[in-house]
């Protein structure tokens, strides 16, 4: 899989930027965040299966390199007790990406869409790819129970440094407001994949803590 990963970050980042080093040298910082001890889901794994459904989708995405860095950084920053991992992540993206050849306007847009994650809300509505982003950034919650419970168990890793009582609390809050909206995914693709199953889960998830 990291094999995979640094082909494809090499493959992306080859485009816009001559200087391998620097490519080397943000593919560390990658794979540094995102394999750290405290990755438990929003790690590469994530990330490797985030660009896998991309690219399924690849014919229905206006700016596929875009959604693609968008990808990449939408997580860099994760600390579970800050509230502004998005906005953060977002900086880091693009400080880095302004090294590459990248229209000021694209980076503008891949900003934009690493924070319409923080509230998975659409930021960017010219075209369908900011709600493609978030479908498949939650795709997880419309999979087998099997799968979604275990993406359970890693979120609750992650927020290890709070008790039961603080974390259900702040667990439940989420995902009722996640069944209070009218759809939780934004296209039809994914919302004929994953809508049912993912309302299931969420609601058995919401009984069980």
């Amino acid at each position: 899989m990291i094999d995979w990963l640094k082909t494809e970050w090499n493959c992306l980042a080859s485009k816009y930027c001559e200087d391998q080093q620097l490519i080397d040298r943000f593919w560390q910082e990658i794979l540094l965040a995102y394999t750290g001890k405290k990755r438990h889901y929003h790690s590469t794994s994530h990330i490797y299966n985030m660009l896998l459904q991309a690219e399924d989708i690849k014919e229905r995405i206006v700016d596929f390199d875009v959604l693609q860095f968008a990808i990449w950084y939408h997580d860099i920053v994760y600390k579970s007790a800050k509230s502004d991992n998005e906005e953060q992540s977002a900086i880091v993206a693009k400080k880095r990406l302004k090294s590459f050849n990248i229209e000021e306007k694209c980076l503008e847009t891949i900003s934009d869409l690493i924070i319409s994650t923080k509230k998975h809300e659409v930021l960017r509505s010219q075209n369908g790819d900011n709600g493609y982003l978030l479908d498949i950034d939650l795709s997880i919650l419309g999979t087998d129970w099997t799968t979604y419970k275990t993406y359970c168990d890693n979120i609750r890793k992650e927020y290890s440094i709070y008790p039961d009582f603080m974390y259900n609390k702040g667990r439940k809050k989420v995902l009722q407001q996640f069944l209070e909206r009218e759809t939780l995914y934004f296209s039809e693709y994914f919302k004929s994949q994953f809508e049912a199953k993912a309302r299931e889960n969420i609601t058995k998830e919401l009984y069980s803590l």
